[in-house]
């Protein structure tokens, strides 16, 4: 066994198991806090008389976003087996709240409030019965949320190991099911204190591998993962027919799949192996790619509000677009959303007392890249029936075309014209987001 070799402190290198009876390798307890902070500003595509046909859709500026977020994530690691564990974790978002403001614009320039979507005193979902000042930027406050997100079950080996073998890298490969539970995120504007739910409904699966080689001073380390939603609960704002791409012509009714790479290095600055005492400065990246789905936006609580069927919202939807009259349905607020990319640096001090204690403290700096977030195709084009490609109607139509007729199942009915049409469509631009968190671990 190589514990005395050198004293580790990145998660990376660090791997449970149960075949170590006299090293503090079988039980690790790990808690994570962040404070996270978003940023953004929310244009508006704008095609209207004097665009160039010809030339790029003109956008106007239109909100500024920001939301705030603390979460707390305890984390329990049981080795099984030689090099192999198993986890629990659940994501406790201790507060989140957000608002979205006037971006340099009057109110009259807003589109939002052109199209009806917010009016022009507003909404303030902690206090709704009073107008927000119209003499200010604030133009929505969404509720304090807080609660339970998921519960996290892992299963995790390690084929190679350098505590075993210090010719070899720390190569540990596994999986995460992510169970959505807790209160879902939705809103009322008729019983705004009582929604305070962050959990979006969806179960994911993660697939992941990282691998850690440590120099003398210096240790590297990378990780990939791949993400891809299971299922969503029933009371989720992705039931019904969000749930049924192909009953309608709707795709993409799920959150979308994302997948990525971190990387790093950390630096020694103390190292006694002796006693397993380090200090270190740890210097990362992060890229991660969001492909296109259905989720929670900048401005979901916005469409919620604007699509409530009770109020008569611009926003409504049609349940059934096959039906002669207008089926309507509450908009849930959540919307299609492109794909995007988001790159990150992480900066941090890592430190470790002794062989059983590991603590740090981290800064994240992220961006993402401009992307629509209202994206919802009208529908889709169904084949030309042959007679033997299904049903007529459902899977095939009898015109052969190239075009999504009205009032048939091609039609989607998540397409929402007044935010999903090109040259109406939101765009989210300038994201950055930062967060400063802090990491303990004990092992036993």
């Amino acid at each position: 066994m190589f514990w005395a070799s050198y004293a580790h402190a990145n998660p990376a290198s660090l791997v449970p198991t149960a075949a170590d009876v006299d090293s503090p390798t079988l039980f690790h307890v790990t808690v994570d806090y962040a404070y996270t902070i978003d940023n953004a500003r929310i244009e508006r595509e704008a095609i209207g008389p004097g665009a160039d046909p010809l030339g790029a859709v003109p956008k106007l500026d239109d909100l500024k976003f920001q939301q705030f977020r603390h979460t707390l994530t305890p984390k329990l690691e049981l080795g099984v087996l030689k090099d192999a564990w198993i986890s629990f974790a659940v994501p406790l978002v201790i507060a989140q709240s957000r608002e979205l403001t006037l971006d340099g614009i009057s109110r009259d320039a807003s589109s939002t409030i052109r199209d009806g979507l917010l009016t022009v005193d507003g909404f303030d979902a902690r206090d709704p019965g009073t107008p927000l000042p119209t003499s200010g930027d604030l133009l929505f406050r969404g509720q304090n949320r807080a609660g339970i997100e998921q519960l996290r079950f892992g299963l995790g080996v390690a084929f190679m190991n350098q505590q075993r073998d210090a010719t070899k890298p720390t190569w540990k490969i596994g999986a995460d099911l992510h169970i959505a539970v807790g209160k879902i995120m939705q809103f009322d504007a008729m019983k705004a204190s009582t929604e305070t739910g962050v959990s979006t409904g969806v179960h994911e699966l993660k697939l992941w591998t990282s691998m850690a080689r440590r120099y003398d001073h210096l240790e590297g380390y990378f990780e990939l993962f791949w993400m891809v939603p299971l299922t969503a609960r029933e009371s989720s704002l992705f039931d019904d027919i969000d749930q049924q791409p192909g009953t309608f012509g709707a795709t993409n009714t799920l959150p979308g799949q994302k997948g990525g790479m971190s990387f790093g290095v950390e630096m020694f600055a103390i190292d006694d192996r002796v006693n397993h005492n380090s200090v270190s400065l740890d210097v990362g990246g992060r890229v991660v790619g969001h492909f296109e789905g259905r989720d929670y936006s900048e401005m979901w609580e916005v469409f919620a509000l604007a699509g409530d069927v009770r109020l008569d919202g611009p926003l409504v939807m049609d349940r059934d677009p096959s039906e002669p009259d207008r089926q309507a349905v509450s908009h849930p607020g959540i919307s299609n959303i492109e794909n995007y990319l988001e790159t990150a640096l992480r900066f941090g001090i890592r430190g470790q007392l002794g062989q059983r204690v590991h603590f740090g403290v981290m800064a994240d700096l992220a961006w993402k890249t401009d992307h629509a977030i209202t994206f919802a195709d009208a529908g889709v084009d169904l084949p030309t029936c042959t007679g033997s490609n299904g049903v007529e109607g459902r899977d095939c139509e009898t015109e052969s075309n190239e075009l999504v007729n009205p009032s048939t199942a091609e039609v989607n009915p998540l397409h929402v014209p007044r935010i999903d049409l090109v040259g109406h469509r939101y765009l989210s631009v300038d994201n950055f987001t930062f967060s400063i968190g802090v990491h303990a671990q004990v092992l036993f």
